[in-house]
């Protein structure tokens, strides 16, 4: 845990460029690739570069939602054979780089290791593109073979040198943040440093944009992936959004991970991009991303295009700029690239058919307006936690609880909260801990909690969480209770939630 001494130093300000050089100076002896980084002539290569590769104004020009997939190779060669068949048979309108695991680890080294030997056998023995080893000169290449734009999609708590490596070859969008990319996936990285070393990205994506180059920055949305209420999600996006436009972003692409209810789904992407507009500057132009579900996948092809076409279903009532797909194989893991493919045309299908329809589904306002009145409280937690100091306060609001994610690792955050779904699938609160969230607004979740119990006959429990985490991949929504009489489905005195004030489990 991060205390006021760790805190020393870190203000949610605009770095100065002196200090931005110093940085990436002392960066440039982590890989010798990062040689090849000048800023200068990083510029001028953006610019030559036609405007249909400019990811900023083709995602905040489009008129339907445009759909990306994820897909990343160790070799340069089946890097652009794989981008250039997403986008012919998959129709994929934008296009993904998905870093390796080393690289995200800033294991340079290692990754330079897996790339020699998926040169020497022609295996992937790396699950991403080392874009750090293949540096400037490699990731200008792809750039130019492939025709349509391009992100970097990682998961890397310290992404600064390859931030620096991939603008300066040509990458125009970069997804990640301080809080998403540290307390859903790392253990002991510190809070503090993680928004220091992002402060270093956003600056740099900032600086571009000052000089006619505007990176997209797109915070990653689903968080943890497994039934994030909608509130935590979108407070952490307008959090991440805030932080990156003190350093002059502009481009800001917020996102959200499906949960599966789609009223909820629908009214927490529009909650989003309201949100987004309230809280950050006039200047930002906020963009949304949908994520297809997250969670655990029917083994069943068919069944999973099932998801995806709910996924594909909910895109088109709610117009979210981009959607990420899946594919029918995300239970094995690596999807083929014709599975890939497929699920983008699924996605594409159900959007194509609905756009033009008019839809209106009962509830989807009120559901708005209970998130948003969810989420501000959120947000504001952050801002008073921190004097007004958005960087600051997003450390404080994690330790003390005030703003948590479930499911999450990290020794920087309580990881307290705890969902379940009600009996129309939403999902709702079960354990709040210490989340700053009004008596008001925590009955709503309890009592939405409790109908469901009276449904199934069973108390208010951690098995309901338990249950709901499988029960898409076995071809539900709501995890209800086995009527086979299974004893496992009683729940333990130790797994009953407290309707009282206690929300321990």
């Amino acid at each position: 845990m991060s205390d006021d001494t760790s805190l020393e130093g870190l203000r949610d300000e605009r770095l100065p460029e002196s200090e931005l050089r110093a940085v990436a100076d002392s960066l440039r002896g982590d890989w010798p690739t990062a040689d090849a980084v000048d800023f200068a002539e990083a510029v001028a290569y953006h610019e030559s570069l036609p405007e249909r590769k400019r990811f900023a104004p083709v995602l905040e020009s489009a008129d339907t939602p445009l759909l990306q997939p994820r897909a990343g190779v160790p070799r340069l060669d089946d890097q652009c054979a794989l981008l250039d068949y997403l986008r012919r048979e998959g129709g994929a309108d934008l296009l993904p780089t998905t870093i390796d695991s080393y690289t995200r680890d800033n294991e340079y080294g290692k990754a330079q290791q897996g790339l020699d030997e998926a040169r020497e056998t022609g295996e992937d023995t790396l699950n991403g593109f080392p874009a750090v080893n293949h540096g400037v000169d490699g990731c200008r290449e792809l750039i130019e073979r492939v025709d349509a734009p391009v992100e970097v999609r990682h998961g890397t708590p310290d992404a600064r040198l390859l931030a620096m490596v991939t603008f300066a070859g040509g990458f125009q969008s970069f997804e990640g943040g301080p809080v998403s990319y540290n307390i859903p996936y790392c253990k002991r990285r510190d809070l503090a440093e993680t928004i220091a070393h992002w402060q270093f990205v956003d600056r740099l994506a900032g600086l571009y944009t000052e000089f006619g180059v505007r990176i997209n920055r797109e915070p990653f949305g689903p968080l943890t992936g497994t039934l994030v209420p909608p509130c935590i999600a979108i407070a952490v996006m307008v959090v991440e959004g805030l932080l990156a436009a003190t350093q002059g972003v502009k481009s800001l692409t917020l996102g959200y991970g499906q949960v599966g209810n789609l009223v909820q789904d629908v009214a927490a992407l529009r909650a989003l991009r309201s949100l987004g507009e309230a809280y950050l500057p006039d200047d930002v132009t906020v963009t949304t991303v949908f994520h297809e579900w997250m969670g655990g996948f029917p083994p069943d092809e068919a069944r999973a295009s099932g998801v995806i076409g709910l996924g594909g279903a909910t895109a088109a009532i709610a117009r979210p700029d981009k959607v990420i797909t899946k594919s029918p194989q995300e239970f094995r893991g690596v999807p083929t690239r014709e599975a890939n493919a497929a699920g983008l045309r699924t996605t594409r299908q159900l959007i194509d058919m609905l756009l033009d329809q008019r839809v209106d589904i009962d509830g989807i306002d009120d559901e708005q307006a209970f998130i948003e009145r969810s989420t501000r409280p959120l947000v504001e937690a952050v801002l008073d936690a921190g004097d007004g100091d958005v960087a600051r306060g997003v450390v404080r609001a994690f330790e003390t609880g005030r703003l948590d994610v479930p499911f999450a690792p990290s020794e920087s955050a309580k990881g307290a909260v705890l969902p379940a779904r009600d009996d129309d699938g939403r999902v709702r609160i079960l354990a709040f801990g210490d989340l700053a969230l009004p008596a008001d607004i925590r009955e709503v979740h309890e009592n939405r909690l409790d109908e469901r119990a009276r449904t199934e006959n069973r108390p208010r429990s951690f098995r309901m969480v338990a249950d709901d985490v499988d029960a898409i991949g076995e071809g539900r929504l709501i995890g209800r209770p086995r009527t086979d009489g299974d004893p496992e489905d009683a729940p333990s005195e130790e797994a009953t939630v407290a309707t009282g004030g206690d929300d321990s489990t």
